[in-house]
């Protein structure tokens, strides 16, 4: 039988030195990245965003984990697509798998987690949930405004009533086609986040191997410009300095 979700909750934060109240926030893929480091040594912390907070982020940072999987062979499947949805049951599975990873492959040795991760944040919010839509939100005003005052003859008030039903059906299916239509360009998002995360991944190894050489590639340092660029971009009105992304 597994271990408990207190008991699995406890450990982790005792190996990383975090403060996780819910396995939900292993949702973001950081944890699990720190907890292989805590045994290898050598997973590209800098490139695991311990307080992300974005789905994309979340996947940037199984992106990572993917690639040490890759690298020191384990066999097993990453559900990333279920893990970044922070559901509890999910989460809690590969939590209870990646512990008896540990307990089997730990070395043994001291391990520092706060400078691993060079002091990063590990803020997480505990709640990461999708938004609901907000369908009934309409209803609930349609039902209000036609209780708002008594029409005269009973043919009027359910021709009323009639009108408005129809108007919370058409509000509805509104929310729901424009709900559909978000989570597609959420997928996109992160379908094409994901391959410049790659893409800066693979030059960034290309440029430190490079730098032991002390050589350097004008291909490499134009791409990395490109990547790194925010011409043309603004920060909406209202979004703080300090919650711009880094990575």
């Amino acid at each position: 039988m597994g271990e408990s979700r207190s008991e699995l909750l406890a450990w982790l934060n005792d190996l990383l030195q975090i403060n996780y109240s819910k396995v939900e926030q292993c949702g973001t893929g950081a944890a699990y990245c720190q907890v292989l480091d805590s045994i290898y040594l050598d997973i590209p912390m800098a490139r695991v965003k311990m307080n992300a907070k974005h789905e994309y982020e979340f996947i940037a940072n199984f992106k990572v984990m993917q690639n040490v999987f890759k690298t020191k062979r384990i066999d097993k499947p990453i559900p990333v697509e279920k893990l970044v949805k922070c559901k509890m049951q999910d989460n809690l599975e590969f939590l209870q798998w990646i512990k008896r990873y540990w307990d089997n492959n730990y070395p043994g040795h001291p391990y520092d987690p706060v400078a691993r991760r060079r002091g990063q944040s590990t803020e997480t919010p505990a709640t990461l949930a999708p938004l609901a839509p907000r369908a009934t939100t309409f209803a609930a005003g349609g039902g209000a405004r036609s209780g708002g005052k008594t029409p005269v003859g009973g043919h009027r008030a359910g021709s009323a009533a009639a009108v408005n039903h129809e108007q919370v059906i058409a509000l509805q299916a509104q929310v729901k086609e424009l709900t559909a239509h978000l989570e597609g360009l959420e997928k996109e998002r992160d379908f094409y986040f994901a391959k410049l995360r790659d893409i800066e991944i693979l030059v960034q190894q290309q440029t430190e191997e490079l730098a032991k050489e002390e050589r350097e590639d004008v291909t490499l340092s134009e791409i990395q410009k490109i990547l790194y660029s925010t011409e043309g971009f603004e920060v909406p009105e209202g979004t703080p300095a300090d919650e711009e992304e880094t990575f």
